[in-house]
């Protein structure tokens, strides 16, 4: 797979990443369907084969559970991957949710010392503040970050779902490589608040979490009864009612546009994210899906073509409520 440089601190990724989120239960609920432990390890074998060797993960997941499933994952190969976790919702001494987040120095200290020894490693390679804590300064955590980074147990730093001032404050503590904000066709918060274009001033890399719009893009969902009882997308806004059945047709025009080009809504997609300067990290647990995923960085989109797809969903289009609390 090709790679491009993330921001310009010196990492360097391939051109789609693995989301890692679903492969375990997050609070004994299941993400995205019910996951098999061997089969998800499997997922992450298949994608490095191909060169899909960006994994992202969270202490959240689990909790603490994605993490060490990473870690078991990349066992005996550690060098071959680039690992991205994140840290911020505060998980007590009992590996309890307080469902609070801590972006204090203490705790950023703490929380890297876990995830080092739940991903089996002596260092990260991208560490994000998964949330910014509201009673701590964003460039208080930040710095506390780059002092990791300076004691070599993290190689780079980034923030998740921040607004373009938060982003500004916190590159001016210590150069973020990354902000990772949901981005998809179906949620374009990013490019509306101005932090698309607060990243591409900075030099730093834009990472798309969800962008396949929690599934809607896939194409494969029709039904909300197509979810389990506790698939935790039935609480969100934008898979529900009217909304639901609109977004339905919204999917079906993606659908027939991309059979035009010959692939699937999903690599779609995706060619659309990487065509625009950002990183896609679609989650899957399963390794036809990663092969689908990896294969859609070969899509070559033509402005005519962008121009089409922005044509049916385009920027500030109503696609319902992403609910931010349920976006991890």
């Amino acid at each position: 797979m090709k790679t491009k440089k993330l921001g310009n601190q010196g990492l360097e990724i391939p051109l789609v990443g693995l989301g890692c989120m679903g492969m375990s239960p997050s609070v004994n609920v299941n993400t995205y369907g019910k996951a098999d432990e061997k089969e998800s390890i499997a997922t992450i074998h298949r994608s490095l084969e191909l060169g899909g060797n960006f994994l992202d993960t969270a202490d959240l997941y689990g909790p603490l559970h994605n993490e060490r499933l990473v870690g078991n994952a990349i066992k005996g190969n550690r060098d071959k991957y680039i690992i991205a976790t994140k840290f911020g919702f505060e998980i007590d001494d009992n590996e309890q949710l307080t469902w609070g987040i801590n972006g204090k120095p203490e705790y950023v200290k703490k929380a890297v010392e876990r995830s080092l020894k739940n991903l089996g490693t002596d260092h990260i390679d991208l560490y994000y503040l998964h949330r910014p804590d509201p009673e701590v300064p964003i460039e208080e955590t930040v710095g506390t970050m780059g002092e990791l980074v300076k004691e070599g147990k993290v190689k780079y730093i980034g923030i998740s779902e921040v607004s373009a001032e938060q982003i500004r404050k916190a590159h001016s503590a210590f150069p973020l490589t990354a902000v990772q904000n949901e981005y998809s066709l179906f949620e374009r918060a990013a490019e509306e608040d101005g932090a698309y274009e607060t990243t591409k001033e900075l030099g730093i890399g834009l990472v798309a979490y969800s962008p396949l719009g929690r599934g809607f893009l896939t194409g494969q969902i029709k039904s909300p009864d197509d979810f389990d009882a506790d698939d935790f997308r039935r609480s969100i806004p934008r898979f529900q009612g009217e909304q639901f059945y609109k977004n339905i047709e919204l999917v079906n025009e993606i659908n027939n546009l991309a059979a035009e080009k010959g692939v699937n809504s999903t690599q779609l997609a995706i060619a659309w994210i990487i065509a625009k300067g950002i990183t896609p990290i679609p989650g899957t647990k399963k390794a036809k899906y990663v092969e689908q995923n990896i294969a859609a960085t070969e899509i070559v989109l033509t402005d005519g073509d962008m121009d089409k797809i922005e044509a049916i969903i385009p920027i500030g289009a109503e696609t319902g409520d992403r609910n931010i609390y349920q976006s991890f």
